[in-house]
């Protein structure tokens, strides 16, 4: 989904993420309140929730601080419903395909002049960056002893995807 990090973004996403959902399921957010009320409404109290939040500040305070990333310092862990296993709670792997998406999209990159100018633009280039990402390219965790792709490791498809055929979806709409 892409949209803006407000309430009505929230609980459509959760609730989205719900019905995609067969089983029970633990759930780490960051410290972004909105998430509250959406997985409340969404879940109720069939979730094991907890909130990861993240203290940054930096011991230099200097102008040539000023674009790079402030330091985490540390990191509250708040169980809010159910029962959270504590040694599961992270946002690290949201966290990892965030930083994929900003290192592959030149439009995610921190101070560029490189945005889309209408959000159909910025909805096409993240659905094309996930299809290739889960379809088309190879994995090295994966590829033990075969060469797979996220889409083949999760039994949703059997062959790697080409360019070629990612493009011949496009035309086939």
């Amino acid at each position: 989904m892409v949209g803006l990090r407000n309430s009505d973004y929230a609980i459509a996403f959760v609730n989205d993420l719900k019905d995609r959902l067969a089983n029970r399921i633990q759930l780490t957010t960051d410290g972004h309140r909105i998430y509250l009320e959406a997985i409340e409404n969404a879940f109720g109290s069939k979730v094991d929730y907890a909130m990861l939040v993240k203290l940054y500040g930096s011991e230099y305070d200097s102008e040539e601080r000023k674009y790079s990333p402030a330091e985490c310092i540390a990191a509250e862990r708040h169980i809010l419903q159910g029962n959270p296993n504590p040694k599961l709670i992270s946002t690290s792997y949201v966290e990892r395909q965030n930083l994929t998406m900003r290192m592959s999209m030149r439009r995610f990159t921190r101070l560029t002049n490189a945005f889309s100018k209408k959000i159909e633009n910025l909805e096409h280039a993240v659905a094309l960056h996930f299809m290739y990402y889960n379809f088309a390219r190879v994995h090295k965790s994966l590829s033990n002893p075969y060469h797979r792709t996220p889409a083949m490791a999760a039994g949703v498809d059997n062959h790697i995807w080409s360019i070629k055929d990612i493009l011949n979806l496009i035309d086939s709409n």
